[in-house]
């Protein structure tokens, strides 16, 4: 066997010794940081719970870790910004925080510099709830979040319930919308066939992600009441997208000139009133108010 070949043949056998010996060495390390990542959180919930060098002055529910905010910590690791990362992780948050820490090896100085450098009030943000963390060998990425969850504290009947006496308090009083002048009006009492026509319509905004008076399929207000089985001489038709409270739908529509004269209208005798909820349209919570003046036969 020639000496070239020898030689070519002892650095083969080396490296098929030393491989899987580095492999063992890079599983190891991983295995490391991911321990350290683990205490991390119990770590963070310590601090936001009062101890260490944070005071609590109320108590906080622990931040629950997610995939996604860890993935989100990783990619800001690498250079990304923290939108770019959120959007690439397919998470939605409606507050969002990151901190990065450098020369912490341990849990422990993760928790000496968190509350050195005062980052308690962050961490015992009440509003955030969630949290994902990633290190390497030379920082530590921290992201809390507050996820886009919306909801309306309430059912739809009571919801409508006060949609109806903020908009009669309303008309109660002389006011402008936008440059038209309105007295106050007679109130306007519920109708269930109103109610549904707003209730197939908030849906369908919500479920469909959009916000506009005319129909996914093409539908105005005057077809959809007639849908719901509503015969009317005058039909209005009120919406608005991302209010969590009846109280903040309908202030909006006050502030909106033209849903102002609708909700003003003396002509108007009913309404009814809806809103549908979904977290992956872009609004959330979709809001839908019909009034309508029925047809005397």
């Amino acid at each position: 066997m020639s000496q070239s070949i020898r030689t070519r043949l002892r650095l083969y056998l080396m490296l098929k010794i030393i491989r899987p010996r580095i492999l063992s060495c890079l599983v190891l390390l991983a295995v490391c940081f991911n321990a350290v990542a683990s205490d991390l959180y119990t770590t963070i919930n310590l601090l936001r719970d009062g101890e260490g060098n944070c005071d609590a002055t109320k108590q906080l529910s622990p931040l629950q870790p997610r995939a996604a905010l860890e993935s989100v910590a990783r990619d800001l690791s690498r250079g990304l910004k923290l939108e770019q990362s959120l959007e690439a992780a397919g998470y939605r948050a409606t507050r969002v925080r990151a901190l990065s820490l450098s020369g912490t090896s341990s849990s422990t100085q993760v928790a000496e510099a968190l509350g050195r450098q005062g980052y308690c009030q962050q961490l015992q943000d009440a509003t955030m709830t969630e949290i994902g963390v990633y290190l390497d060998a030379r920082q530590v990425w921290i992201v809390m979040a507050a996820p886009f969850s919306p909801s309306v504290a309430m059912d739809e009947q009571s919801a409508g319930q006060r949609v109806l006496d903020l908009v009669n308090q309303a008309r109660a009083k002389p006011r402008n919308c936008g440059n038209q002048a309105f007295n106050a009006a007679r109130p306007v009492r519920w109708n269930a066939l109103l109610a549904e026509a707003s209730r197939r319509h908030s849906e369908d905004m919500a479920h469909f992600n959009y916000l506009s008076h005319s129909g996914r399929d093409g539908s105005t207000p005057m077809q959809r009441v007639e849908q719901a089985g509503y015969s009317y001489r005058a039909i209005g038709e009120n919406i608005a997208g991302g209010q969590l409270k009846p109280e903040d739908a309908v202030t909006g529509w006050i502030n909106s000139p033209a849903h102002c004269a609708n909700l003003m209208n003396p002509v108007f005798t009913e309404m009814g009133a809806a809103f549908a909820v979904d977290r992956k349209s872009k609004l959330g919570v979709y809001w839908a108010q019909e009034f309508g003046t029925p047809l005397i036969k």
